[in-house]
C-alpha cells in the first residue's frame, strides 16, 4: 500500500502540484481520479475527507490517516513533515520562511484563481463573454508582470534556491497555451494575446528551469498518460 492517497482530477493543475511535491520527496502515492462530469468530487465519500468538495485531497496513511486539502497547504504539510533536509523548503526560523509563505499565498490568490477563471471563460463557460475573457487574460498578464519584476535579478523566488514556492506556480504556468489558445467560442472582438518568451523573458526562463526538474517533468508525463487513458 502506498503511503498516500491523493484524490485528484486528471486535467486540473492543482492536484498535479501535489504529485510533483510527492515525487520531489520520493514519497509513494496512489491517485483516485474523480469524475467531475458525474460530480464525484461532491460525493458523500469525498466530502467526508474534504468538505469543500474540490481537489486535491491528500491522506497520509502513515500519519494516522492525516487528511489535508488545498494544494499549497499540501505542499507545506509535505515539506514540514518529510523534507527533513529542507531540499525544497525552508526551516521555520529561516529569515525567508515567511516570504516562502507569501509566494504560496500569491500563487493561490493571484495565479490560481485568476488563471482558473481565464481558462473557464475561454473553454468551459456556456455563453461567449468577450469582456470576461479579456479581463482574465489581462489579469494573467498582470500576474506574469509581477513575477517578471521579482525575477529580474534572481533564478528562484526565495532564498536563492528552488522551493515549493516555485513548484506551486509550475503546473499553472503550463496552462498558458490553453488559456490564450483557441477556445470554445468565436469572438468578433480582438482578444489579448501572449508571447510568453518575448513579453516576460525572465519568467519564461524561470519556467523552463522548473520544467527541467525531473519531478516536474515526470509529473507532466504522468498527467498526459492519465489524460490518454
Amino acid at each position: 500500500m502506498a503511503q498516500f492517497t491523493l484524490f485528484a482530477h486528471k486535467s486540473g493543475p492543482n492536484p498535479w502540484k501535489a504529485v510533483a511535491a510527492l515525487r520531489e520527496l520520493n514519497l509513494s502515492y496512489d491517485i483516485v481520479y474523480l469524475d467531475f462530469a458525474k460530480n464525484e468530487q461532491k460525493s458523500e465519500k469525498h466530502l467526508a475527507h474534504n468538505p469543500n468538495g474540490r481537489v486535491p485531497t491528500l491522506i497520509d496513511h502513515q500519519n494516522n490517516d492525516y487528511t489535508i486539502w488545498e494544494s499549497d497547504a499540501i505542499l507545506a504539510y509535505l515539506t514540514d513533515i518529510y523534507d527533513k533536509q529542507r531540499n525544497i523548503s525552508l526551516p521555520h526560523d529561516d529569515p525567508e520562511y515567511h516570504h516562502l509563505l507569501q509566494y504560496l499565498f500569491f500563487q493561490s490568490s493571484g495565479q490560481g484563481v485568476i488563471w482558473g477563471q481565464a481558462n473557464w471563460f475561454n473553454h468551459f463557460h456556456p455563453e461567449p463573454v468577450a469582456s470576461a475573457v479579456t479581463r482574465y487574460r489581462n489579469e494573467t498578464k498582470r500576474v506574469l508582470g509581477v513575477l517578471e519584476s521579482i525575477l529580474q535579478d534572481k533564478e528562484y523566488l526565495v532564498a536563492g534556491k528552488y522551493t515549493i514556492a516555485d513548484l506551486s506556480f509550475a503546473l499553472w504556468n503550463n496552462t498558458l497555451p490553453m488559456m490564450f489558445g483557441k477556445g470554445k467560442h468565436e469572438f468578433k472582438e480582438e482578444l489579448p494575446q501572449l508571447d510568453f518568451e518575448k513579453e516576460f523573458p525572465k519568467t519564461y526562463a524561470w519556467h523552463q528551469r522548473l520544467l527541467a526538474r525531473p519531478a516536474v517533468s515526470a509529473t507532466l508525463k504522468e498527467r498526459l498518460q492519465a489524460l490518454q487513458q
